[in-house]
């Protein structure tokens, strides 16, 4: 793979050049645009991520967040609302209008065309913010801020371009974001070691670093039956069903409350099908023990939500766990303050807003 890697390279570097160079044009828009994305192929959090900046934002700004809508079967912009399936916006897009409905959730193939919509509907005298969902190789957009999500457990500066390693581009590149987020790292983070990654990834003056970690909340029933909430002890038996493409850590983190996990793995935004269902259904009644439970993922849970054969899952147990992250080391905030005032400074008619 190390001579496809070395030719994918050649196409990124040259693909980098054409936008350094102008010769591919990035736009500006004169609204502020924060673009969320990573390097690494998948699973540095960045739905997480990208609910929190929603969370600190929506109370004071009117938000919108834009996204390609990975795997939906429609096309062109659409806008999310309540009745917004999996198949319409993709599974994470619904994840984010289900937790915030009073915001505007868009995807769109083209960042440039879907801003341009949202600033061209009836959207246009309302936004003040548009957060950009997965963008930093997207660079037809230049966002007025880039964050930048780094896994802690997967350090870019020992990883590889695709296909050999999991890089989509050289870890140089991440000189184009303002701000780097080291996502998943350990609660007990040390300040030495938070040093030593500093001078690793060798930041620029002109960047922000921050470290967040995980923050698994209780779990929460898929479809509302039986019982809302579920607490998990350490007498659960569980069967942990996942489509994403980390799970390691949720999997470690039910075995910290006990250690009967059994895990079905399926690929990352996984269509499930009839057949995985019969398998999900087997599996469970195959398990010993009264306190017996399936767990999934929340965005696993909104493809669940939307299959036409729900019926047998709705007949079981089955329940997944919010995910939220926790800045370390005092982070939060210095962040949220430079995230507001970014926005507030760069927002249209902001002497009105001030």
């Amino acid at each position: 793979m190390l001579p496809l890697s070395a030719l994918y390279g050649i196409v990124v570097s040259v693909r980098n050049k054409m936008f350094d160079y102008n010769i591919l044009k990035s736009l500006e828009f004169n609204i502020p645009v924060i673009s969320v994305g990573n390097i690494t192929v998948g699973g540095t959090g960045k739905t997480p991520h990208i609910e929190y900046l929603v969370s600190i934002l929506k109370n004071q700004f009117n938000v919108a967040t834009l996204s390609r809508g990975y795997k939906r079967k429609s096309k062109g912009y659409l806008v999310a609302d309540q009745t917004s399936t999996v198949y319409d916006i993709g599974d994470e897009p619904k994840q984010i209008k289900q937790k915030f409905n009073d915001i505007t959730v868009a995807v769109c193939g083209s960042r440039v065309n879907g801003i341009n919509k949202l600033l061209s509907g009836e959207a246009d005298k309302k936004l003040n913010i548009i957060l950009l969902d997965d963008a930093f190789q997207h660079r037809y957009v230049r966002p007025g801020l880039s964050i930048l999500l780094i896994d802690y457990n997967r350090p870019i500066t020992k990883d590889f371009l695709l296909p050999y390693g999991n890089l989509r581009e050289r870890a140089h590149h991440m000189k184009r974001a303002n701000i780097i987020i080291v996502s998943k790292t350990p609660k007990d983070l040390k300040p030495i070691d938070r040093r030593i990654m500093e001078k690793e990834l060798e930041i620029f003056p002109y960047q922000t670093m921050y470290f967040t970690s995980l923050k698994y909340g209780n779990p929460v029933s898929v479809f509302g039956q039986i019982k809302k909430n579920y607490l998990l002890d350490e007498e659960s038996e569980i069967l942990l069903v996942t489509g994403i493409s980390t799970p390691r850590p949720l999997f470690e983190y039910l075995q910290k409350i006990t250690l009967k996990v059994e895990h079905l793995v399926f690929s990352d935004h996984h269509n499930f099908t009839e057949k995985d269902i019969e398998l999900i259904k087997s599996e469970f009644h195959n398990m010993e023990g009264g306190n017996k439970v399936i767990i999934t993922t929340e965005k696993d849970a909104m493809r669940f939500q939307d299959l036409e054969f729900r019926e047998v899952l709705e007949q079981l147990p089955i329940f997944f766990i919010p995910l939220e992250i926790d800045f370390i080391l005092k982070d939060k905030e210095k962040f949220d303050k430079q995230i507001i005032n970014y926005v507030t400074t760069n927002k249209r008619n902001s002497k009105l807003h001030s």
